[in-house]
């Protein structure tokens, strides 16, 4: 339903100025205003000055997939502002014409939801109006749920810990992960540069330029409910969660070395002997975070590709075991390389250490730590797919896999006129 009404006739207005006078200070206030139009310190209602395609029968219902469109009804008077926002504190982005005579809604309207709108005008006179409009948005019949898990759980973590949206639907084109990239909300205390990176259709990691700060906090929740993300593609809630970073502990292991240096908070707290990956199984290099702690876990070469009937093979309990990589790095005990900790390497490709150091080093690390490797002769860690290796892109390259990164603009018909060559 559209609704309109028309204009009043023209508001005269008297307008008396301010006198400044001299006054003793026992003097009581004197006070300056509009003589003859109450209007100006109290708008009029606006409802006969536009039209809007929102129905204000409460057994409507707007249809999301159009766009909320208000008008002047009159040549004579003028829209000065709209504000938009739903039942979930969301603001309608939306675009006001120069003469003031429309104003129309740029992004999708949500679905399922309330909407409250605000709109101030002014008449031929100059005399302000105000009128608020109210209505509910409808359901799809025909569409597609999307989900978005939101991770990791709520808890404590360590400074390298990213943020991950998980997708149930995959979403491609750009101006679809622009939609659901500025309604997924990271906020942390003290405040860091921070940005999404799409690693494929339905995943999403969010890191900081550099490590959270020790003991920031870091809440996440999505804006995507009710929102259309694609044609026939409206997304559901989801659940928040808050991340409280701990120390800033960070553990480099010199594969050259054979030693890892465990630094809390940019002081060295222990140097421990270790032994990394012999030829052909080296350790990987770069900058890796501790996906998992188990007391024990049973390891077994054929989990890597090596043949039970190898002189490789192994099958072993090992203990006090921090993951780093989802194929099977990890750093724990390994009392069988004893003699060649801090000469040699010798093992599969994990960081092994004395029993004694492996357990202290599972009681101090928690999920989301670092642990880098330097100096090793395997291939660097890939930043997606075998744990997170999101560190290992600079900046520049973690900023570029944003879908809010815009597209560099050609050069203009000035520029290229500038460069083309002057006849001389």
């Amino acid at each position: 339903m559209s609704h309109s009404v028309f204009f009043r006739g023209p508001r005269r207005r008297t307008v008396v100025g301010c006198t400044l006078l001299l006054i003793s200070l026992a003097a009581g206030p004197v006070a300056c205003g509009v003589d003859g139009d109450p209007l100006a310190a109290h708008p009029f209602d606006a409802a006969d000055q536009i039209a809007y395609n929102a129905p204000d029968d409460n057994d409507k219902k707007a249809d999301p997939d159009k766009p909320l469109e208000i008008t002047a009804s009159d040549s004579d008077g003028r829209i000065t502002d709209v504000t938009a926002v739903d039942a979930r504190g969301r603001y309608l982005a939306g675009e006001l014409s120069a003469d003031g005579s429309r104003w129309h809604s740029t992004a999708p309207l949500a679905a399922g939801t309330h909407y409250t709108v605000r709109v101030s005008t002014e008449d031929e006179d100059g005399a302000p109006g105000r009128k608020v409009l109210e209505f509910d948005t409808a359901v799809p019949k025909s569409k597609k749920m999307l989900n978005v898990a939101l991770g990791p759980d709520t808890g404590t973590y360590g400074v390298g810990q990213p943020v991950t949206a998980q997708l149930s639907e995959p979403v491609k084109d750009k101006a679809s992960r622009a939609i659901v990239e500025r309604a997924l909300k990271v906020d942390s205390a003290p405040a860091v540069d921070g940005s999404w990176y799409w690693v494929d259709d339905k995943t999403l990691h969010y890191r900081p330029k550099d490590y959270w700060p020790a003991h920031a906090t870091v809440t996440v929740h999505s804006d995507l409910a009710g929102v259309k993300v694609a044609d026939r593609l409206w997304a559901a809630d989801s659940k928040p969660v808050q991340l409280t970073v701990g120390d800033r502990l960070i553990a480099v292991t010199d594969a050259a070395a054979h030693r890892m240096t465990v630094y809390k908070n940019d002081q060295v707290l222990r140097r421990i002997p270790v032994t990394t990956g012999r030829p052909g199984y080296d350790t990987r290099n770069g900058i890796k975070v501790i996906l998992a702690k188990q007391p024990a876990v049973r390891m077994r070469g054929t989990t890597i590709g090596i043949s039970r009937n190898s002189g490789d093979s192994f099958d072993l309990m090992v203990y006090w075991a921090a993951r780093v990589t989802w194929s099977g790095e990890y750093v724990h005990a390994a009392p069988w390389s004893v003699d060649y900790q801090g000469y040699a390497n010798v093992s599969h490709g994990c960081t092994g250490m004395t029993t004694g150091n492996a357990h202290w080093f599972f009681d101090t690390v928690r999920l989301g730590d670092i642990v880098q490797v330097v100096n090793s002769r395997g291939r660097q860690m890939d930043p997606f797919g075998n744990g997170y290796g999101d560190w290992n892109l600079d900046w520049d390259k973690w900023s570029k896999g944003s879908a809010l990164i815009p597209d560099k603009p050609g050069p203009s018909p000035a520029d290229i006129a500038r460069l083309r060559p002057q006849a001389v």
